[in-house]
């Protein structure tokens, strides 16, 4: 399984070694589900020959990701328009199913309800209750960094050295054993 090249910048209780230079260090650059994680002195995530920091931006364009592949504002605005378009088509659709939804479950609840208005009063009807919308969660407001390609490969290379000598110990009891007895002579 591979991850993606974005770090998320966390600070930790327990220093470690420096993923360079072995100084003890509580900075952590981790992936989003802590697949991969690399302890890292501040210094170095300054330096461009070791990570980038990726800006952060109201569109959600990183800041030399529009530079980089070349797009113009006018471009940038109008794939924007064009998901928020698609964004409120996909919002009416699950609002005309939950429409649909609530009418088959009216419909038999019409039943039921007419059993509990017969068991209660007619001037005993509750007050309609206020729904009020829960607030959004947090995001998270860590600094995110990408590796320089180098380190990224060595990252990933470790990685799946770690994951094929986890598949090797456990195919390991399953191989034949070489033979203890001697050779046959001919």
């Amino acid at each position: 399984m591979s991850f993606t090249n974005l770090y998320y910048k966390r600070a930790v209780g327990t220093a470690k070694a420096c993923y360079v230079c072995y100084k003890p260090t509580t900075t952590v650059l981790a992936t989003l589900n802590t697949v991969d994680f690399i302890y890292v002195c501040n210094s170095h995530l300054s330096d461009p020959g070791f990570a980038t920091q990726v800006g952060e931006s109201h569109d959600g364009v990183g800041a030399g990701g529009a530079k980089k592949l070349g797009l113009s504002p006018e471009e940038i605005a109008k794939v924007k328009e064009e998901w928020e378009e698609r964004q409120k088509k996909k919002q009416e659709r699950e609002k005309e199913k939950k429409k649909k939804d609530n009418e088959d479950n009216k419909d038999e609840g019409d039943a039921k309800q007419e059993k509990d208005a017969d068991k209660k009063s007619p001037t005993s009807k509750s007050p309609a209750s206020s729904s009020t919308p829960s607030p959004q969660p947090a995001t998270p407001t860590h600094e995110r960094y990408t590796l320089h390609r180098n380190i990224f490969s060595l990252r990933l290379a470790e990685h799946r050295r770690r994951r094929q000598a986890a598949q090797a110990k456990e195919l390991a009891p399953r191989l034949p054993g070489a033979p203890r007895g001697p050779l046959p002579s001919s």
